[in-house]
C-alpha cells in the first residue's frame, strides 16, 4: 500500500509550508502533487501518522544525499541516504536503549565498520553485519573488561584476546562467548594455564604453572585436575630405627586418592621437621627421655601414634657447618626451638652418596631449588628426597631423664639391649653437661640426639596453596637406638624392610 506524506516545500522567502496548506493568494502553487515528495532539492516531510519526520536532500523523488530522519520516540538517524534508504556513513540513536552507533549502514542497518556506544557503559569498535557484531572488533564492557578478536552473531567466536576485570588475561579460542578449544590463561598472580578448554573451564590436556613454582601437567575435567595429589606419604616401615648419631634418608611421595604416585605434579614445597615424645613428669617410663624447663616448654602437638610430641631440632649437611638453629635461620625458615642448639654434627657424606638413586649425585637433582630453604624440598614428578638428615643434640632446657633405680635393676636382669620380646632398649647415656645424678662426672658432651622416640613430619608449605588446597601433614615414627645396639638404620624405599 502506498504511503502518504505530508509534504513541505521551500518557498521563495525561505520558509517551509505544508503541502496543500493555505490559499492560492497566500502561498505559491506546489510543484509536486500533494501526495508525493518533491523530486529534487531540500525539504522537510512529515508522515501522516506523525511518527516520522525527515529533513534533508532528495533526488528523483527519493531521499538521497545528506539528511536526518527523526522518530517520535526520540530516536533519530543522521547521515547518508541512497535511493530512499539509509545507506552509507551515518549516526543512529535508539531512544529505548540509549545506545548510539556511528559508522557504515546498509539498508537501514549497521553494517561494515563502526563504533557502538552503550548507555549502560562500554563500547564496541569493529565490523558489524545486520546490526550484530560480526568479524573482527574490540569490545569493552561496562566493567572495563576488554576483548579483541573475532565475533559471530554478536558473540565472541573464533580467536581472540580477553583482559578480565581481576587482571587475568586469556588468549585462544572462543565458541559462542565461551573459552573452548586451545588457549592460554595468565592470571594476575602470575600463574598460567595452557591447554584445552571446554564451556569456559579447563578441560582436556593442559599445564598449570602456579605462581609458587609448582606445576601440574595432565588431564583436566570440568576445571579440576584428574591426577592431583591428595596426601604425602613417607616411605618405609611404620617404625624407623636409626642408630644414635647416624644420619638417615627419607623418600617421600605425593599420592592420589587411589594410591598412585601423582607424577603429574612438580614443584610443591615440602618442609621437614621433628618432635620428641612428650611425657608429663613424674610419669617416667622406659620411653620418657626429656624433661623440659618451664621457660622452654612449648605446647605439645598430637601425632597419629598415640602419644604427643614437642618440637626437636633437625640438622642436615647443607648447613655448611653452622649450628642447627643458625642454619635454619640463614635459610629463611623460623627455628624449631629457641636457644643455642650446640655444635653441629659431622655429615656422613659417603653415606649420603650411597643413598642416591643410580645416576644421581646430589640432592639438588631431586628438586632442592637454589632458593628453596635448606629444610625444604621441591617435588619432582610426585617424589622428593631428604638426604643425610640428622637429629641434633638436645638444646638447653631439654634434660634427658635417666631410668629410675628400679628400672635399672630390672634392666640389669635382662640381656643388654633388650626391653622384652621384639624390643630394643637404648643404652643409658649420661645427660649433657657432664654431670650425673649419682655425682659421677663426665667430660664427653653429647653430640647427638639422646636415644628415644621421635617423630618426623613432612608438611606442604607451598605458598599460596597449589591447586586450591594444602596437603595434610605426613608423620613417620622414628626410634633412635643407643650405641650399644647392633641394628643398622634402614633407608626407606630401598631394599627389604626389616620387621618393626
Amino acid at each position: 500500500m502506498e504511503e502518504r506524506f505530508a509534504v513541505a516545500k521551500e518557498t521563495p522567502s525561505g520558509k517551509m509550508a505544508a503541502a496543500g496548506g493555505g490559499s492560492p493568494s497566500s502561498s505559491p502553487p506546489l510543484q509536486d502533487p500533494p501526495s508525493r515528495p518533491p523530486r529534487d532539492g531540500y525539504g522537510v516531510y512529515v508522515y501522516p501518522n506523525s511518527f516520522f519526520r525527515y529533513e534533508g536532500e532528495w533526488k528523483g523523488g527519493k531521499k538521497h544525499g545528506q539528511g536526518k530522519l527523526l522518530f517520535k520516540d526520540g530516536s533519530y538517524y543522521e547521515g547518508e541516504f541512497v535511493d530512499g534508504e539509509i545507506t552509507g556513513e551515518g549516526c543512529r540513536l535508539w531512544a529505548s536503549s540509549g545506545n548510539t552507533y556511528s559508522g557504515q549502514f546498509v539498508l537501514g542497518e549497521p553494517q561494515g565498520h563502526g563504533v557502538m556506544k552503550y548507555k549502560a557503559g562500554g563500547r564496541y569498535e569493529g565490523e558489524l553485519s545486520h546490526g550484530l557484531r560480526e568479524g573482527h572488533g574490540r569490545l569493552v564492557d561496562q566493567d572495563g573488561q576488554a576483548y579483541w578478536g573475532s565475533f559471530h552473531e554478536n558473540k565472541r567466536h573464533g580467536r581472540g584476546h580477553m583482559v578480565f576485570r581481576n587482571g587475568d588475561k586469556y588468549e585462544g579460542d572462543w565458541v559462542r562467548d565461551q573459552r573452548q578449544g586451545h588457549g592460554v590463561l595468565c592470571r594476575a598472580d602470575g600463574s598460567t594455564y595452557e591447554g584445552q578448554w571446554h564451556s569456559d573451564v579447563f578441560s582436556g590436556l593442559g599445564n598449570m604453572t602456579h605462581c609458587s613454582g609448582a606445576v601440574y601437567h595432565g588431564m583436566w575435567i570440568n576445571g579440576h585436575p584428574v591426577a592431583q595429589a591428595k596426601r604425602i606419604v613417607i616411605l618405609g616401615p611404620e617404625v624407623m630405627d636409626v642408630a644414635q648419631g647416624s644420619s638417615f634418608t627419607l623418600n617421600v611421595q605425593l599420592q592420589q586418592d587411589n594410591g598412585e604416585v601423582a607424577r603429574s605434579e612438580d614443584g610443591r614445597v615440602l618442609r621437614i621437621s621433628a618432635g620428641v615424645r612428650y611425657v608429663q613428669l613424674p610419669a617416667y617410663s622406659e620411653v620418657s627421655f626429656f624433661e623440659v624447663d618451664k621457660d622452654n616448654r612449648e605446647p605439645p602437638f598430637q601425632t597419629p601414634f598415640g602419644f604427643d610430641c614437642i618440637a626437636y631440632p633437625l640438622w642436615g649437611p647443607e648447613s655448611g657447618g653452622l649450628e642447627p638453629r643458625a642454619a635454619l635461620e640463614s635459610a629463611g625458615d623460623p627455628p624449631l626451638l629457641t636457644g643455642d642448639l650446640g655444635p653441629a654434627l659431622p655429615s656422613d657424606t659417603s653415606r649420603g652418596q650411597r643413598d642416591m638413586p643410580s645416576g644421581e649425585t646430589s640432592s639438588s637433582s631431586w628438586g632442592c631449588e637454589p632458593h628453596c630453604p635448606e629444610n625444604c624440598r621441591r617435588v619432582k614428578q610426585g617424589c622428593a628426597r631428604f638426604s643425610d638428615v640428622c637429629l641434633g643434640p638436645p638444646p638447653p632446657g631439654y634434660s634427658p631423664v635417666l631410668f629410675l633405680d628400679g628400672l635399672r635393676e630390672e634392666a640389669d636382669c635382662r640381656p643388654r639391649g633388650s626391653l622384652g620380646p621384639g624390643r630394643t632398649m637404648p643404652a643409658v647415656q649420661d645427660p649433657p653437661g657432664g654431670s650425673r645424678p649419682d655425682g659421677a662426672a663426665t667430660t664427653e658432651p653429647a653430640a647427638a640426639a639422646f636415644p628415644g622416640e621421635y617423630v618426623i613430619m613432612i608438611r606442604d608449605v607451598t605458598d599460596p596453596p597449589f591447586l586450591g588446597h594444602t596437603l595434610p601433614t605426613a608423620f613417620k615414627h622414628l626410634r633412635v637406638l643407643g650405641k650399644g645396639t647392633d641394628q643398622q638404620p634402614h633407608v626407606p624405599g630401598e631394599g627389604p624392610e626389616p620387621p618393626s
